[in-house]
């Protein structure tokens, strides 16, 4: 569990492989992004929204997202523990700034805060922390600043939000979406429609979606058998898990948790 803020740029946060940040998950840490090259997409609260240059998202601990940004895009993030000292928004945030000091005052506090990590002096823990507050300071500013008389979101985004936090509680159980639309008082189909007009995707596409990034993460970063996976998961059997995995990633558990092992070996020459 991470103790104390950090700061890294936005490869090294979405990790070595596209699949980590590209299927829906969420993080126990609050995460601020700051995009200042190329631009993407990303999927908040089950919302799918355009993102660019001088864009900072933030995502709240437990929050389900994913982002998917340009190969050659560029940006920093800041990941805080999810503590009373720095409080942060209950809900995920798109910032667009247009203007120009508050895009340099955030730049400064994020570069301020890489100098720290890098020089690792003494007390180095508590600098970090002081900075994240400052970072806390100008988010709560900012979003006084920009949105002072928010608009009240849709039906259909309510609708998704809702679906994507019981995604997000629940997918371990091996529910079907319709449990999930029954919860929520909709039909499937409805609760299908609305998912494909806000995420671009349908209910069940989301809900796979999220138990493949668990699925893939258990694999390839544990060590646990394949049928203690597939129980932590929800599935009714390690053979039909072994099926999920194949139908959506085109290689076996076996195989996929030994190129992973095969790609953290250090090459020697």
């Amino acid at each position: 569990m991470q103790s104390h803020p950090r700061i890294m740029t936005l490869a090294q946060w979405a990790g070595p492989a596209r699949w980590h940040s590209e299927l829906p998950h969420s993080h126990s840490t609050h995460s601020l992004l700051w995009i200042t090259r190329g631009q993407g997409r990303c999927l908040l609260d089950g919302i799918r929204r355009g993102v660019g240059v001088h864009n900072a998202i933030v995502i709240p601990a437990g929050a389900l997202f994913s982002t998917d940004l340009a190969r050659l895009g560029y940006g920093l993030v800041c990941t805080i523990p999810p503590t009373d000292a720095v409080p942060m928004p209950d809900s995920a945030q798109i910032l667009r700034l247009r203007d120009v000091q508050a895009q340099a005052e955030l730049t400064a506090i994020l570069e301020a805060m890489q100098r720290e990590d890098n020089a690792q002096r003494p007390f180095s823990d508590e600098a970090m922390q002081a900075h994240a507050v400052l970072l806390g300071v100008w988010l709560r500013r900012t979003m006084i600043d920009q949105d002072a008389d928010p608009p009240r979101p849709l039906a259909a985004e309510r609708l998704v939000r809702a679906y994507a936090a019981l995604i997000e509680r629940d997918y371990q159980s091996g529910k079907p979406m319709a449990d999930y639309a029954a919860a929520l008082g909709v039909t499937p189909t409805h609760l299908t429609r609305t998912c494909r007009q806000c995420a671009g995707l349908s209910a069940s596409q989301l809900l796979t979606q999220r138990s493949l990034h668990a699925a893939r993460s258990q694999l390839e970063q544990s060590s646990h058998p394949f049928n203690r996976i597939a129980a932590m998961l929800g599935f009714r059997s390690a053979a039909y898990f072994s099926r999920f995995v194949v139908h959506h990633t085109g290689q076996t558990p076996t195989q996929l948790r030994k190129q992973a092992k095969s790609a953290s070996i250090p090459q020697t020459v």
